[in-house]
């Protein structure tokens, strides 16, 4: 099977950790009988200096063409930077968001995994982050993000924040059939106590569980309790479900548990392209040194294969050669000695199969 791939390798650290993912695809290929056409496309703060935009004409039309997209991290420095000066429909941030609409990825799934030997890195005792196994799922194209009116006026700012029916019944069904998959839990998190449109989603939340997916459990937090419980006790949960301002600050406070944003991936689905990309960002206080982390980027890899290419397998090999890379000597950041090349190195050779052959023969038990 032959895919193409649209690739935005973004900013500073963006083309390094996407890089990285190309090489590893590309071994990863023969082994599988897959074959893979890459098209490297301009996007983010560098498409803003080379085309004028952060969303070029030629990357929109290139993405929605392709099998699947992904995307590096974009973006740059806080603050007085020229990407920020820009009038804000012009930024980076307003070229993601166009671009998710414009792919029609309207549900964002951020898986957040505690590694085996990596519970050190946790803020959380080892013992509490050990096990965790959550799924994040965000509504991506709706709410207060995309609701009108917004606006700002001389005295007074303000945003809309809105759900039609069909947003809901769609992220919750996704949230259902994930679960089913997985351990058969859902949480809905909402501020049902004091917003009419959080009343709104869990209400037909309830009524797609009660109609369509009896057989799946399902519990609801409001959103400053999921916040809380979610560091008490992360294995607690299994499949989370919210809109889309409540699924952007609790993802990224879950995704502090692992101890790195660098090992997190994501996917948006609901389109007919699906769109892969790391969680962190593209930390220009480390471009260009060498020591970037390239792990959430082959991990959003490995949901593309399984999620938008129906490679299942191949998916299952590029996890476990992470697995065994991070098992083996992990990145400088997760307190290992591997910077980005020979990390990525050491997941190629992970993929063949006498290193798997090899390292099950290690993990069985002698005879003797």
């Amino acid at each position: 099977m032959s895919y193409r791939i649209a690739v935005l390798p973004g900013d500073f650290i963006g083309p390094e950790v996407v890089d990285a993912t190309v090489e590893v695809l590309e071994a990863l290929a023969p082994l599988h009988g897959l074959a893979f056409e890459f098209q490297r496309l301009p996007f983010g703060g560098s498409a803003i200096e080379s085309h004028g935009e952060a969303l070029p004409p030629v990357t929109r039309e290139a993405a929605a063409a392709a099998d699947a997209v992904l995307m590096g991290s974009a973006g740059g420095p806080v603050g007085d930077h020229p990407w920020n000066r820009l009038p804000r429909e012009k930024r980076v941030e307003s070229g993601i968001l166009t671009l998710r609409r414009h792919l029609g990825v309207y549900a964002n799934l951020r898986p957040v995994t505690v590694f085996p030997g990596l519970e050190r890195l946790s803020p959380l005792r080892e013992e509490r982050a050990r096990g965790t196994d959550m799924l994040i799922v965000r509504e991506l194209t709706g709410g207060i993000y995309f609701g009108k009116p917004s606006g700002t006026e001389a005295d007074r700012g303000y945003s809309t924040m809105v759900y039609e029916r069909h947003e809901v019944e769609r992220i919750a069904r996704l949230a259902f059939e994930t679960a089913r998959k997985r351990r058969g839990h859902v949480t809905n998190v909402d501020k049902a106590n004091v917003l009419d449109v959080s009343q709104f989603w869990r209400d037909v939340v309830v009524g797609v569980h009660e109609s369509e997916y009896p057989d799946v459990t399902l519990e609801h937090l409001y959103v400053d309790n999921a916040a809380m419980q979610v560091v008490r006790d992360p294995r607690a949960f299994d499949v989370l479900v919210m809109g889309n301002l409540f699924g952007d600050i609790l993802s990224d406070l879950a995704a502090v548990i692992p101890g790195s944003l660098g090992v997190l991936p994501s996917a948006s689905l609901g389109g007919s392209v699906g769109l892969y990309e790391p969680v962190h960002g593209s930390a220009p206080d480390i471009a260009g040194r060498g020591v970037a982390n390239p792990v959430g980027t082959l991990l959003s890899a490995a949901m593309m294969l399984r999620l938008g290419l129906d490679q299942g397998p191949a998916a299952a090999a590029l996890e476990g050669a992470v697995a065994r890379a991070l098992a083996d000597d992990p990145t400088v950041d997760l307190g290992g000695s591997r910077g980005t090349r020979a990390f990525t190195e050491a997941v190629v050779a992970a993929l063949e199969p006498s290193a798997v052959s090899g390292a099950r023969s290690a993990a069985r038990p002698s005879a003797g």
